[in-house]
């Protein structure tokens, strides 16, 4: 049975940057919503202070998070002009490759990266009611 994945990532916004990070945020999301289809949940929240932003990611399996990761390099390159990582949490679990690349930027990073990886139960309601 597969099983569903959430990602979150947390990210430090560089002073001054917070313009520039919504204006790419929402330009990341338009990406996204349109080229990864697989990908169930991308939201993000800035703090009150403007100091740190979280991405929300959610995936019906490792496969599903697997096409939303590629071109995540690129995506990142560019965002981290303005953001540094802060910390990564999984709940679920993603695929071997996947989980290898966000220990080594934790790592490279000295940020927590905390895993979840046993599903109990749970459902995402697409359409309230």
């Amino acid at each position: 049975m597969s099983e569903p994945i959430v990602f979150i990532s947390h990210f430090r916004i560089k002073q001054g940057a917070l313009e520039s990070v919504q204006e790419i945020t929402r330009d990341v999301t338009e990406l996204l919503q349109r080229e990864k289809p697989e990908t169930l949940l991308f939201l993000s929240y800035v703090d009150d202070a403007g100091e740190v932003i979280s991405f929300l990611h959610a995936f019906a399996d490792s496969d599903a998070m697997d096409i939303h990761s590629e071109g995540s390099d690129e995506r990142a390159k560019a965002a981290y002009e303005y953001v540094e990582p802060a910390g990564w949490e999984f709940y679920g679990s993603p695929s071997a490759a996947a989980l290898e690349g966000v220990r080594q930027a934790a790592a490279s990073a000295s940020v927590t990266l905390s895993i979840q990886p046993h599903y109990v139960s749970g459902f995402l309601r697409l359409v309230p009611g």
